[in-house]
C-alpha cells in the first residue's frame, strides 16, 4: 500500500516554511514577464534531448517571476512533454524520457527553482496507512450491534467505540454538521454508490487527480475494479449519514468528496496527482481534506536530494495556496511506530517503487509528505483504552492532535469486542481497519464540525480550535507493544503542553458543536 499516514512538525517546520517562503512569494499566481535565460542554460537545454530513457514524471517549480510560457519552452527542449501546469503556484508537470532532463532544466536558472522526478520507475498504465487487511463484519457481529442499538443510534453504531470516545454520538443530539460544508477525501477513491454514503456525496467536487490532471467524468473518482476500499472506509468514517442504515459519521451531516489519486494497481501516491488534488479541492471550495497517505516513493524526502527537494517544494506549494483559499488539511502521522522529532530514523523502504536502499535519516530535514509540511494537522492512533495506538508514529512538537485509529489489543466492551475502527467498505458492506489512516478521518470529522459552527473561521483558526478543545493526556505509564505485552512507555515525552503520544489531546467533537 501506499502507506496511509506521516506527520511533523516541532521546530522542524521551521525550516520547511522558511524555506518555501521565497517560493511562495508569488501566489497566489505568476507574475507575467519572464525571467532573464542564461545563455549557458540555452545551451544545455538545445542540445540534442536524448529519448532513451525510461518514462518518468517530473514536477519543475518556476521562479518567482519566470512564465509558464517560457518553462513549456525549455521543457520541450529538453525532450520533455507538458502534461499540465499551475500557474497559481508556478508548478509544471511534465514527462520526459531523456535520462537528463531534469539536469538539463536545473541548468537553467532563471527558470526553474527545483526539478524532479516523482518516481524511480518508468510509467504505466499508490499506498495507505492503514495496518493490516481488512476485516469484514460478520452477519453474526451485524446481527449482535442491531439487537444492542438504543434508540436514536444506527443499526451498527453500538460497535462504534471510536464516536463515543470523542463525544461524537452526544454531538449528533445538537449539531450533525452543514451540508454546506465538504471535506475532501484525497485517497484511493470513493464508492458513493454504498448506501451509507450515496445521500451526503458530492459528485460536482469529486475527481480522478491519477496522472495529475483532473478527471471529473461520472464515477471516475471511485476505486477501480482491482483497487482499495481504503478511501471508502475513511469516507463512512467522516460522514456517513445517520439514515437508518449501519454506522453513523463523525460528521454526518456534511458533504464528503472523493478525490482519487492513486495508481492503478500498486495504489501508489506521486506527487503530481497529490498537487492535482490539493489544486482541485482549492479551486472546488472544498473546506477541509483528508489526507490518510505519504506520497510515493520516497517514505521521508531529503532536501538535499535534487530530486526529493522539488517534490517537497511542488507539495509545499500546493498545501499554501490552497489553504490560502480557505481549505484545512488534515494527514495521518504514519505507522511505522517512529519518533518524527528524534535525531535519525532509519528508512528501509525507499524509494518503494522501485528496489528500497536503506538510509538513515535525520527527520528534522527530511520531511514525511504532506504530513510534516507546515499548516497541516498531524494525528497519532489511539485505542480503546486511551492509549498509543502500538503502531502509530509520534513526536513532540510534530503531532497536533490524536484520535481512534483502533488497536487490536486494546478491546472494547462493544458487541463485536473488536478494537480496531468499522466503518464503509466497498460492496456496500462494512469492516474493520486499524491505522492512522482511521484517526485522521476522526479529526477530519471534527474540523467539519467546527467549520459548521464558525462558517467564517480561516483554516489556521479551525486548527487552533482542534487543539485547544482537546482532552489533554499525559504520558502514559504503559503501552502495548505489536505483540500485545504491555511495555514501559519511554519513548513518550512532554512539554508545551503537548506530549509527543497525543499532542495537544484527543479531539472533541461535543465542544466542536458547543
Amino acid at each position: 500500500m501506499a502507506h496511509l499516514g506521516s506527520g511533523r512538525r516541532r521546530a522542524l517546520a521551521i525550516p520547511v516554511g522558511l524555506a518555501l517562503t521565497a517560493s511562495l512569494a508569488f501566489l497566489p499566481s505568476v507574475a507575467a514577464s519572464a525571467a532573464p535565460v542564461s545563455t549557458t542554460a540555452d545551451a544545455a537545454t538545445t542540445s540534442a534531448a536524448e529519448t532513451n530513457g525510461p518514462k518518468l514524471s517530473y514536477v519543475a517549480n518556476l521562479k518567482t517571476y519566470a512564465t509558464v510560457k517560457a518553462a513549456k519552452k525549455a521543457i520541450e527542449r529538453a525532450g520533455g512533454t507538458v502534461v499540465t501546469a499551475y500557474e497559481q503556484i508556478g508548478v509544471v508537470v511534465a514527462h520526459s524520457q531523456n535520462p537528463d532532463f531534469a539536469k538539463q532544466l536545473r541548468a537553467n536558472r532563471g527558470l526553474f527553482d527545483s526539478v524532479g522526478a516523482t518516481r524511480t520507475a518508468p510509467l504505466q498504465t499508490v499506498q495507505t496507512t492503514d495496518e493490516g487487511a481488512t476485516q469484514h463484519l460478520s452477519a453474526a457481529d451485524a446481527a449482535k450491534a442491531a439487537a444492542a442499538a438504543q434508540e436514536g443510534q444506527e443499526p451498527l453504531e453500538s460497535n462504534q467505540w471510536d464516536l463515543r470516545t470523542i463525544k461524537a454520538d452526544q454531538a449528533h443530539k445538537i449539531n450533525d454538521g452543514s451540508p454546506d460544508v465538504t471535506v475532501g477525501i484525497i485517497d484511493t477513491g470513493v464508492d458513493d454508490t454504498h448506501p451509507d454514503l450515496a445521500g451526503n456525496f458530492s459528485k460536482e467536487q469529486s475527481a480522478n487527480c491519477v496522472g495529475g490532471v483532473a478527471d471529473t467524468t461520472e464515477g471516475a473518482w471511485r476505486p477501480y475494479a482491482d483497487g482499495s476500499d481504503h478511501g471508502t472506509h475513511v469516507a463512512g468514517t467522516i460522514g456517513a449519514p445517520r439514515n437508518g442504515i449501519g454506522i453513523s459519521g463523525v460528521a454526518p451531516g456534511v458533504k464528503i468528496a472523493g478525490i482519487k489519486v492513486s495508481e492503478p494497481g500498486t495504489s501508489l501516491f506521486y506527487t503530481e496527482a497529490v498537487v492535482c488534488g490539493f489544486m482541485f479541492a482549492a479551486e472546488k471550495g472544498i473546506e477541509v481534506t483528508n489526507n490518510s497517505y505519504y506520497v510515493d516513493p520516497w517514505l521521508y524526502n531529503c532536501k538535499a536530494d535534487e530530486d526529493q527537494k522539488a517534490l517537497v517544494e511542488a507539495i509545499g506549494r500546493a498545501t499554501k495556496y490552497s489553504e490560502r483559499k480557505g481549505t484545512l488539511h488534515v494527514a495521518s502521522a504514519g505507522n511505522s511506530n517512529h519518533d518524527l522529532a528524534g535525531d535519525s530514523i532509519l528508512d528501509d523502504t525507499s524509494p518503494n517503487d522501485t528496489t528500497p536502499v536503506p538510509r538513515t535519516i535525520d527527520p528534522s530535514v527530511c520531511f514525511d509528505l504532506p504530513t510534516q509540511l507546515p499548516g497541516v494537522v498531524t494525528v497519532s492512533a489511539t485505542g480503546d483504552k486511551g492509549l498509543r495506538s502500538y503502531y502509530s508514529s509520534y513526536g513532540l512538537g510534530v503531532v497536533d492532535v490524536a484520535a481512534p485509529g483502533g488497536d487490536k489489543w486494546q478491546v472494547p466492551a462493544t458487541p463485536d469486542a473488536n478494537g480496531r475502527v468499522l466503518s464503509t467498505v466497498l460492496g456496500g458492506g462494512y469492516g474493520y481497519k486499524q491505522g492512522t489512516s482511521m484517526a485522521a478521518p476522526h479529526v477530519a470529522g471534527v474540523a467539519a464540525l467546527l467549520k459548521s459552527a464558525h462558517p467564517y473561521a480561516s483554516p489556521a483558526m479551525i486548527q487552533a480550535m482542534l487543539k485547544f478543545q482537546a482532552t489533554k493526556a499525559d504520558c502514559p505509564a504503559q503501552i502495548y507493544n505489536s505483540a500485545g505485552a504491555l511495555i514501559d512507555a519511554t519513548t513518550c515525552e512532554s512539554g508545551w503542553g503537548q506530549t509527543g503520544y497525543y499532542g495537544y489531546g484527543v479531539v472533541d467533537a461535543l465542544k466542536a458543536v458547543k
